[in-house]
């Protein structure tokens, strides 16, 4: 059966433009090329999930502006519910501007728009999408007062909350306090806890920093390391495919949205489900685009029994 997950987060529209190297402070270098795509953290995270077979709904801002409709489209395209999508009048659709080297490595600038003008009130009728529910997914190109209210709401209908704390912000307390899984890369991680991460010992005093907060469940994202994981029926490191990267604008949210569609809600099987959202962002970074290289259920299992 289907997992049903529901995202709440940012819409952006994501254009790039392709580099030989970063420039310097005050230096104006050409780009290549330049190419836009559907994007933004929740809205890739959300068609991960449906492309990986989950049941998906949206809770978001866009604008009441041409890009505001072409991120509702490209969403219904994936199948995605977009019933909790408010149309704002006043800000613009979320934008992003980035930078992508030689190398597949990115810059990302954000104008938040209408993602950061939501409000609590947003979440205050999504009870319905929360009944049947299996996870609420949030992060934090949205304000964390509507993360706070939603995940909530969540708690009310024993829906499994998981925070992807990206961009790093600090955290309001009460958000840990109803959070199930927190899923930080390890950058994302040190600065939330000040414990920066070296080696497993560092790792598990993570885990226990976040547990004394509320949360039960820690999974930190190591790049070519793999993904650590630590819950409260053990510990371990799941290791990355080795691949040639060529864009990792997607590849945290294509894990996170791919994880939910395969994971049990008490966690049991996460070790599994981590293998199978690993695979599904190495192949994200083989491709160009952040929504266009997300790959379907079928290309990810088909990896998967590659040797």
């Amino acid at each position: 059966m289907s997992k049903k997950v529901v995202v709440l987060g940012s819409i952006n529209v994501d254009t790039t433009y392709h580099v030989e190297r970063f420039p310097q402070p005050g230096e104006t270098i050409s780009a290549k090329s330049k190419s836009s795509a559907p994007g933004g953290k929740g809205a890739n995270q959300a068609v991960a999930a449906a492309r990986s077979g989950a049941k998906t709904a949206f809770i978001g801002a866009v604008g009441s502006d041409s890009e505001g409709q072409y991120m509702l489209e490209a969403l219904k395209d994936n199948e995605i519910d977009t019933h909790h999508i408010t149309v704002d009048k006043y800000h613009g659709t979320g934008t992003a501007a980035i930078t992508l080297d030689a190398e597949g490595q990115n810059d990302i600038m954000i104008y938040g728009g209408a993602n950061q003008a939501m409000t609590p009130d947003m979440v205050d009728d999504i009870d319905d999408v929360l009944d049947d529910a299996d996870f609420l997914i949030s992060q934090f190109e949205t304000p964390q007062d509507v993360t706070l209210a939603a995940f909530k709401k969540a708690k009310e209908h024993g829906v499994t909350t998981i925070l992807n704390p990206a961009p790093a912000h600090e955290i309001i307390p009460d958000l840990l306090n109803v959070t199930d899984v927190i899923a930080p890369n390890e950058s994302e991680c040190a600065l939330l806890t000040g414990i920066p991460v070296t080696d497993e010992d560092a790792m598990l005093k993570s885990a226990e920093y976040f547990r004394k907060q509320g949360v039960k469940h820690l999974l930190i994202t190591l790049g070519s390391k793999g993904v650590f994981y630590a819950t409260p029926d053990g510990h371990g490191l799941v290791p990355a495919f080795k691949v040639h990267a060529v864009d990792t604008t997607a590849a945290g949210d294509t894990f996170i949205g791919a994880l939910s569609s395969q994971l049990e809600d008490d966690l049991s099987n996460v070790a599994d489900a981590l293998v199978y959202a690993q695979r599904a962002s190495s192949l994200t970074v083989q491709e160009m685009g952040a929504m266009p290289s997300i790959p379907t259920a079928d290309k990810v299992k088909a990896a998967l029994e590659e040797k």
